[in-house]
């Protein structure tokens, strides 16, 4: 049995409150908003029952927010990508922000099991003045269950539409990629935090959080597999490498706390589900 499932989640400014509505077809939903740094930032949790996808399952997530709105989705906890005996699992992410809008898209970290065909999709539209900050963390196996990812392929897509695409293929049977000095060196677990703006950021502003990024990387035990880029005007990437999600996710949510406060002068303080 396969699942299919979607949902739709806008954002919106009403008498200086951001709000959420939101409408679903199958399992997947959104808890009730939470508003822990006050009435401007609206907190949300993305929830599937389910607890993971196998092959032929999709999930379709469409994200909007209208000028002044602020969103913050995260989920309860990892998503899994199961084994496959051949169909594709497929997350399918779509936001659009108008002028305006600022949106954290945080998901916890995707674990792909060993023999999964998994294609995970995030696509971003964003107007001139609108501001996203949001991770991919993906976790290739389970080493520390001795479960280790030697069959079945991932692709993930990350695309600023316009201005920035990353899309590749981790394949279990491509050694020279997942071991390779070139590749992963033997890592399984990589993260990706970035910035993704609908104008081109300033460049006193791109060096302060360059920098920002940096100071926290500096003293961390990831320093040597971790770095902080531009890869085009109007984005920001944080990349790093680890044998296992803990250090990755550590250290990208540090680097969180530094940036908020230059970004947006907000606080860096973590939304509560993470602290259970």
């Amino acid at each position: 049995m396969t699942w299919h499932a979607s949902l739709r989640l806008d954002y919106a400014q009403e008498g200086g409150r951001s709000v959420a509505r939101f409408r679903h077809d199958g399992p997947l939903r959104i808890l009730q908003s939470l508003y822990p740094e006050g009435h401007g930032i609206c907190h949300n949790v993305l929830v599937h029952p389910p607890g993971g996808l196998v092959g032929g399952d999709t999930l379709q997530v469409r994200v909007s927010g209208t000028a002044g709105s602020h969103g913050l989705v995260t989920t309860p906890g990892a998503s899994r990508f199961y084994r496959s005996e051949g169909a594709v699992a497929l997350q399918d992410v779509h936001i659009t922000l108008q002028a305006g809008a600022r949106l954290e898209w945080l998901p916890l970290e995707a674990l792909y099991y060993s023999g999964c065909q998994a294609h995970n999709r995030l696509l971003m539209t964003l107007e001139p003045g609108a501001e996203l900050l949001g991770w991919d963390v993906a976790a290739l196996g389970l080493p520390q269950a001795n479960q280790p990812f030697v069959r079945g392929s991932v692709l993930q897509h990350i695309e600023l539409q316009g201005a920035w695409l990353e899309r590749g293929r981790i394949a279990a049977e491509d050694t020279r990629l997942l071991d390779g000095p070139l590749g992963l060196a033997g890592h399984r677990c990589l993260g990706s935090l970035f910035i993704a703006c609908g104008s081109e950021i300033a460049r006193p502003r791109r060096a302060a959080l360059l920098d920002a990024a940096r100071a926290v990387m500096e003293p961390s035990a990831l320093c040597h597999t971790a770095g902080a880029t531009a890869p085009g005007p109007q984005v920001l990437v944080v990349r790093v490498l680890a044998p296992l999600v803990e250090p990755v996710m550590q250290l990208l949510k540090a680097i969180r706390v530094a940036w908020r406060p230059l970004l947006w002068q907000e606080s860096g303080a973590d939304p509560r589900g993470w602290a259970l």
